[in-house]
């Protein structure tokens, strides 16, 4: 698996190196000692799939708050996603910068998203399914999330928005 920083400090890009040959394909999505060595020390607590059927549809800004803050590994297994991690940590030099990258179900990618990041993403293509694996059960009382078109963040959607949550649109993180 190749790790790589992004410009935001915790955040990285994780690409898969494949095994190919006549009957297809195999590779590793997920190895705790190869991950260790970037820092990720907590054991994954829950995997989570998502569908989203509309392209353009928007999921998120989504994080938990401490004692339940998580590390999430995000990876898109069909169709296309922009996928989007915002640093929320108030004493970071990155606060309230984001970063997006293109998942698809073809180009091996997954983004590797800190505590004290909000994370979301807008599908490209429909029926886009998405795998989450995370480091802290969902703890419904440490749930937040920051507003998709937030001005202080100032996230570029690569399409329209055409479909978001009632839920992620009244979301109010500070």
């Amino acid at each position: 698996m190749k790790k790589t920083p992004l410009e935001l400090n915790g955040l990285y890009l994780l690409e898969t190196e494949p095994f190919k040959d006549h009957r297809g394909q195999f590779a590793r999505l997920f190895c705790a000692r190869e991950l260790a060595e970037i820092g990720l020390e907590k054991p994954i607590a829950q995997i989570n799939h998502s569908l989203t059927r509309a392209k353009g549809a928007v999921r998120g800004m989504h994080f938990q708050r401490p004692p339940h803050a998580e590390v999430k590994i995000v990876r898109c297994l069909k169709g296309a996603c922009f996928d989007v991690a915002v640093d929320l940590r108030e004493d970071s030099p990155t606060y309230l910068r984001w970063h997006g990258e293109i998942l698809t179900g073809e180009n091996g990618r997954a983004l590797l998203i800190p505590e004290g990041f909000a994370h979301g993403f807008q599908t490209l293509e429909p029926d886009t399914e998405l795998l989450y694996f995370h480091t802290e059960f969902y703890t419904p009382d440490s749930e937040s999330g920051a507003r998709y078109d937030d001005p202080a963040i100032g996230i570029e959607w690569p399409l329209p928005v055409c479909d978001i949550s009632e839920k992620d649109k009244s979301h109010k993180w500070r």
